[in-house]
């Protein structure tokens, strides 16, 4: 486990998931929360700061941190990835207006609680032999289906 302590405690803030930082917007706008979720997307470094998409399997959430903590990041979850699972404790914004008036969380703290890794996606045989079966079949039907000509 990896702790990246910036500047509050995740002991203290209430754990919460996408479905209700959305629905209860209004009640959370302010608060120092807890969320915990799949790192997804792209690390989007912005000066100092960074931009990461964390995942819950319900929605994703935009979290503003520093650079150094998005540094720490292995693993982003995509096609071939499955991301690090973190835990950020931080201020939640219904409308940040300091980005725009999207809802995001300033993260105080990030802590991974699970490596990311690599994904092995295996070839289904059966689905690859009946594409290459109906592959020739269309091929041959095209090519020895007699073609009628207009008379």
């Amino acid at each position: 486990m990896f702790c990246f302590l910036l500047l509050g405690n995740c002991a203290a803030a209430a754990a919460v998931s996408s479905n209700d930082l959305i629905a209860k917007a209004h009640i959370y706008d302010g608060r120092t929360i807890e969320f915990t979720g799949e790192v997804v997307g792209d690390v989007m470094i912005r000066g100092d700061f960074a931009w990461l998409n964390i995942n819950d399997g319900a929605q994703a959430i935009g979290v503003w941190t520093n650079k150094q903590a998005a540094e720490k990041i292995s693993y982003v979850g995509d096609y071939t990835h499955i991301g690090d699972t973190v835990k950020v404790a931080g201020q939640f914004h219904r409308a940040c207006p300091q980005h725009g008036g999207d809802l995001d969380i300033h993260a105080t703290e990030i802590l991974i609680s699970k490596q990311g890794h690599k994904v092995k996606h295996t070839v289904n045989n059966y689905k690859f032999a009946m594409t290459v079966i109906l592959l020739l079949a269309i091929v041959a039907v095209s090519v020895w289906s007699p073609i009628k000509k207009p008379k």
